[in-house]
């Protein structure tokens, strides 16, 4: 396209035809605005003092001309990115789907946006990730971490990269961080249970180094102690976050010569083994075993009884991310360090359905 024809553009100003063409440039919006380049890119982002007509001038030449400034351009010029970068396990939970929602709606309506990561609960795959955010120039970083890589965590926070985690944290406490109330979630689900008298509870949990994992295992624990019941280890059933980890303690659950009564999955992942096992042994829901699970779920709801949860209100945790985030994001370079990380805890909530009833008294 000839020089002549952007002239021809520019006087008459036909933005329809040169909407959207990466050809105007912001010397363009100048020219026709009769101005320097440098106040039309003052005028156009409101930084430094430009008056108030010849702002409306420059504006009124950048939408005749259909003039839409480059983002990566400018943000490699002011070292700035505008992306997020948004790391979860997997995004078939519903927790992190809704986390993943009102993150990213949060940060858009302050012009952010994030890249998604899904680790897959895999140490190699978050390394692999972290190197990769890094190399994108990422401003922040909100992480569901696995618990190691701290290293490389460390090293995106040296580079000027605020980082939350979320749902976990690292065993050094040195980012800031929003976490579920774990151990009172687990004490609470617990505690319902032995109210409606069962003794026999089995627990399948998440593994001992994360953060959920050890606390939502400290909580059943602790309900148990203060209600007098001895504990059983037969009855922990400990593992990764997943399908296969429900199956497998179900089965040895019900194979157990002394039988459950009630099960508490606060594995949100092997919820959906535990259901399929119950399901293929025709193991009836309450009648001859209570289940509570941790995270709700639409499939708890239309389920039949539906599923009673201890819910953890993920759309919180997003916020309260965000949040913190933001913070970070805003200070100046000249101001303070922040005095120490912070964590702030969501409380969870039990929400009783169908799927709990009292113990079947066994027949004398």
């Amino acid at each position: 396209m000839s020089t002549k024809r952007i002239e021809h553009r520019m006087q008459v100003g036909p933005a329809r035809e040169a909407k959207g063409t990466l050809l105007i440039k912001l010397e363009d919006v100048a020219q026709m605005a009769g101005v320097s380049v440098s106040t039309a890119s003052r005028a156009l982002t409101g930084k430094g003092q430009v008056s108030k007509q010849t702002v409306k001038r420059v504006q009124r030449a950048a939408a005749s001309l259909g003039y839409q400034p480059n983002e990566l351009a400018r943000g490699l010029k002011m070292r700035s990115s505008r992306l997020i970068g948004l790391a979860v396990h997997n995004i078939f939970n519903p927790t992190y789907q809704c986390l993943a929602q009102v993150i990213q709606e949060r940060l858009a309506r302050s012009n952010y946006q994030i890249i998604l990561c899904i680790t897959n609960d895999s140490v190699e795959q978050e390394a692999l990730y972290l190197e990769t955010l890094l190399n994108h120039r990422i401003e922040g970083l909100i992480a569901v971490p696995t618990g190691s890589n701290v290293e490389l965590f460390k090293r995106v926070s040296a580079a000027g990269v605020p980082v939350v985690t979320i749902i976990r944290r690292h065993r050094e406490d040195i980012f800031d961080a929003v976490l579920q109330a774990d151990t009172g979630g687990a004490a609470q689900g617990t505690e319902y249970l032995i109210r409606m008298g069962h003794r026999r509870i089995g627990f399948i949990v998440g593994p001992e180094d994360t953060t959920s994992g050890r606390e939502r295992l400290a909580g059943y624990k602790q309900a148990l102690g203060e209600a007098g019941i001895e504990l059983d280890p037969a009855l922990i059933h400990q593992g990764p976050y997943s399908v296969e980890t429900g199956i497998e303690s179900c089965r040895a659950l019900l194979q157990l010569e002394q039988p459950i009564t009630a099960l508490f999955c606060a594995n949100h992942e092997a919820s959906g083994g535990v259901l399929r096992v119950l399901s293929e042994q025709k193991v009836s829901i309450p009648q001859e075993l209570s289940v509570l699970c941790y995270e709700d779920s639409p499939a708890f709801v239309s389920r039949h009884p539906s599923i009673s949860v201890m819910d953890n209100d993920p759309a919180a945790i997003a916020e309260y991310a965000v949040d913190l985030l933001m913070r970070a994001l805003q200070r100046e370079a000249g101001d303070p360090p922040a005095l120490a990380p912070r964590e702030l805890r969501v409380g969870t909530r039990l929400i009783v359905r169908g799927s709990c009833a009292p113990p079947k008294k066994s027949k004398e």
